[in-house]
């Protein structure tokens, strides 16, 4: 993901690609080095893209904020508690931090979708797919669906099996169970599935590439410099959506 977007970020008309930092990548002559270490080469850096793992990008983001450098941060794990904590460190801006737990504008369009039926069906559950790789589970995108259904509408279910198996009913994000499987094969793909009395509503976005990211992220990029928080979530805040 790094790699594809260092070169989306060249390849753009608009945009200059700065220093490049993914420690079990770098040269000889960054061997071990953090990224505390190499600081001084991003104070010229207008945007910093941010894909790393979630047990590093909050001493990250400290490093970023210090350096007072906007920053879009694809990494996932930020439930609502991290959200929180993100705000408080971070604190007034500019420069701004702008979270983002899908690059993609269809991801988005089928998150916003999501939120907009949860009012007329009694209950959700999200099952969400990526590839045996994936740091975290259950993904960024997941939580933030989950978390954004029961903000609009509470979830009413009385379901009466007993889990033979821990976990088998899925993982509870405010009220709503999420499913995650990790397969080699997979890139990318989210299922809500929305119940009520006689119907089923499914919403369904696949992803075959990560290519399919990138203008998400060039929109961030270009957009992170205007947005009025200084700390901002989902792609929406910069695509008008």
């Amino acid at each position: 993901m790094g790699r594809l977007i260092a070169e989306t970020i060249a390849a753009a008309d608009d945009l200059e690609l700065g220093p490049l930092y993914d420690p079990p990548h770098v040269g000889e002559d960054l061997a071990g080095a953090s990224i505390g270490d190499q600081a001084e080469s991003m104070k010229e850096a207008d945007v910093v893209v941010e894909v790393t793992d979630p047990d590093v990008v909050m001493e990250n983001l400290d490093t970023w904020r210090g350096l007072d450098v906007h920053a879009v941060v694809g990494t996932s794990g930020f439930n609502e508690e991290r959200l929180a904590e993100v705000a408080e460190r971070w604190g007034s801006g500019p420069p701004n931090c702008l979270i983002v737990p899908n690059f993609s504008v269809g991801g988005v369009t089928a998150m916003r979708i999501a939120e907009a039926a949860a009012p007329f069906f009694a209950a959700a559950e999200v099952i969400e797919l990526h590839h045996d790789r994936k740091a975290d589970a259950p993904s960024g995108t997941a939580m933030s669906t989950a978390e954004r259904i029961a903000a609009a509408a509470e979830q009413h279910r009385d379901v009466e099996s007993t889990e033979l198996v821990e976990g088998a009913r899925g993982a509870d994000v405010a009220g709503v169970p999420v499913h995650s499987v990790r397969l080699p094969g997979i890139v990318a793909d989210q299922m809500v599935l929305f119940g009520g009395v006689g119907e089923t509503l499914t919403i369904r976005h696949t992803t075959t590439d990560r290519s399919v990211f990138m203008p998400g992220v060039l929109a961030a990029v270009r957009g992170v410099a205007a947005l009025t928080e200084p700390v901002s979530v989902g792609l929406e805040s910069v695509l008008d959506l």
